[in-house]
């Protein structure tokens, strides 16, 4: 999070005894006739809202972690009434949230460690961009942060004139979006034409004159003699027994996380975590696979 006791996103131990999610959340955020800002901030950027949302008091200000494979934001309802008043807009309350749930999609929670610099930055611009997207002026978007945030850096977090500028950057970014959509003709709203017997959803290429560069080599620990490989069109590709013939099984796309740059997804749209070093994680932080070179 933005202050102190961010430590609750990474410390593990912590929630395995239960302090957290043992008897102590006193709400949630579906509450009757509650503002659903969960679904509003996955509902800007496209995603189904996979986190929970909970109020405890077992928590300072607010945190992301993982539990039992289960991603939650958890927040003390009192701190962001506070922030709320000190910021004079609810957008501050909301903004925190956003925070927090930037380091769950940047992949922040994925990994051992305390807080740092580059991670509060990047969670600082996605709240920025969500924000931008759900309505909030600039100055709206950053007031949250105008609060809570320390003048001066530390080992762990930004001063705060960089975290505002992070934040203004993410708001930037959304606008410039909105602005380029409302430019140009609206692309048909018309739906695909369906064939009587549709194409496979998986796709088989057969190997040609120009065959595709590979770009590494994937190891699953499940399955060690199965040889995947990264074509350099950022297919992962299996190769059939004869190696004649690959099969796309998965895709690389870039994230915006520094530290996992990279999201190898499947076709049936499950979502692995690729480190700087190569390592393959899943959604739980368990390692599963290295990326390696092919030769």
């Amino acid at each position: 999070m933005t202050i102190n006791l961010r430590f609750f996103r990474r410390f593990a131990g912590l929630l395995a005894t239960g302090l957290l999610l043992g008897g102590t959340v006193s709400a949630q955020s579906s509450g009757s006739g509650q503002r659903d800002v969960l679904r509003e901030i996955t509902d800007v950027v496209g995603l189904k809202p996979r986190f929970q949302l909970r109020a405890t008091s077992e928590v300072q200000n607010a945190a992301a972690v993982v539990y039992g494979g289960q991603r939650y934001l958890l927040y003390n309802p009192q701190f962001v009434s506070a922030v709320n008043r000190a910021g004079r807009t609810d957008w501050a309350g909301i903004s925190i949230l956003a925070h927090e749930m930037g380091h769950h999609l940047n992949g922040h929670t994925l990994r051992a460690g305390g807080s740092n610099p580059t991670d509060e930055l990047e969670a600082d611009e996605f709240s920025g961009f969500v924000l931008r997207k759900m309505g909030a002026s600039l100055a709206q978007a950053q007031a949250g942060m105008a609060v809570v945030s320390d003048e001066q850096a530390s080992p762990t977090h930004p001063g705060r004139r960089t975290r505002l500028t992070a934040i203004g950057q993410g708001w930037q970014r959304a606008s410039q979006q909105i602005t380029a959509s409302t430019r140009g003709v609206a692309p048909s709203a018309e739906p695909a034409m369906m064939t009587t017997q549709p194409a496979p959803v998986r796709q088989v290429v057969a190997r040609r004159a120009a065959p595709v560069s590979v770009l590494g080599k994937i190891t699953f620990q499940a399955k060690p003699e199965v040889d995947f490989y990264v074509t350099d069109r950022l297919s992962v590709v299996r190769l059939d027994r004869a190696g004649q013939a690959a099969e796309v099984v998965g895709r690389l796309t870039r994230s915006e996380s520094l530290s996992y740059p990279y999201v190898l997804i499947d076709g049936q749209q499950r979502r692995l975590y690729i480190s700087r070093m190569g390592e393959i994680y899943d959604p739980n932080g368990r390692q599963v696979a290295m990326l390696t070179d092919p030769s």
